[in-house]
């Protein structure tokens, strides 16, 4: 477990309750690093597993915090492989399944005619739209796709529409997102940040920490 950082008092009134986000497990296209966003690529058998491990760890996670799993609100990006992974985790914790919300502003950020792709053919053949990326990666646009500040409203957006203590599985964007929300993250640092797939990340009592 990570030391706690500080989280934005920007971040404690947008969502004053504990946050726990778990990125969604493993795909093909995340192990062939190809560029996924919206397209909807399924789990593999890893993501499976990662997404089971993630389960266990966060029942042993409530247990030690003493919350019960049925009081929180579970909501999802309606994609398949974050679908999946929270179907997964409510599974471990003896929960149905399928009883969980899921929210179109928890979509992965689209990289629209990118999607497919891998950063070695984008080098090849993009080499100054990712150049632009690199001056400034938070407003860029991808060819047909949505900049990290739109997708930062939208999860705000979301997030405003919690009423209480709450379980989210989402995508690396979405992470990111959040971040720059709750903590006051520098969004331009941010963009880049890597997101694992087998721990879950935790908001609450004003600080901030992997598990």
């Amino acid at each position: 477990m990570d030391a706690p950082v500080a989280a934005g008092r920007f971040g404690l009134s947008l969502f004053p309750h504990r946050l726990i986000f778990i990125r969604h497990g493993e795909t093909d296209w995340n192990a062939g690093r190809r560029w996924q966003g919206r397209t909807d690529i399924p789990l593999n058998d890893t993501g499976r597993g990662q997404a089971k491990r993630n389960g266990d760890m966060l029942k042993a996670h409530l247990a030690d915090a003493g919350i019960a799993a049925a009081d929180l609100v579970f909501v999802a990006s309606p994609l398949g492989r974050a679908s999946e992974t929270m179907a997964i985790v409510r599974a471990g914790l003896g929960l149905d399944p399928d009883d969980f919300r899921r929210d179109d502003r928890l979509v992965e950020l689209s990289f629209g005619d990118w999607e497919g792709r891998t950063m070695d053919d984008l080098e090849a053949t993009e080499a100054d739209s990712l150049a632009a990326r690199a001056r400034d990666p938070f407003f860029f646009r991808p060819p047909g796709g949505e900049t990290y500040g739109e997708l930062v409203d939208r999860v705000a957006e979301a997030l405003a529409d919690l009423p209480g203590p709450a379980v989210m599985v989402g995508h690396g964007g979405i992470s990111r997102g959040l971040r720059i929300l709750l903590e006051r993250a520098d969004p331009a640092e941010m963009v880049g940040h890597p997101v694992p797939q087998d721990r879950f990340y935790v908001w609450e009592d004003g600080a901030a920490r992997w598990v």
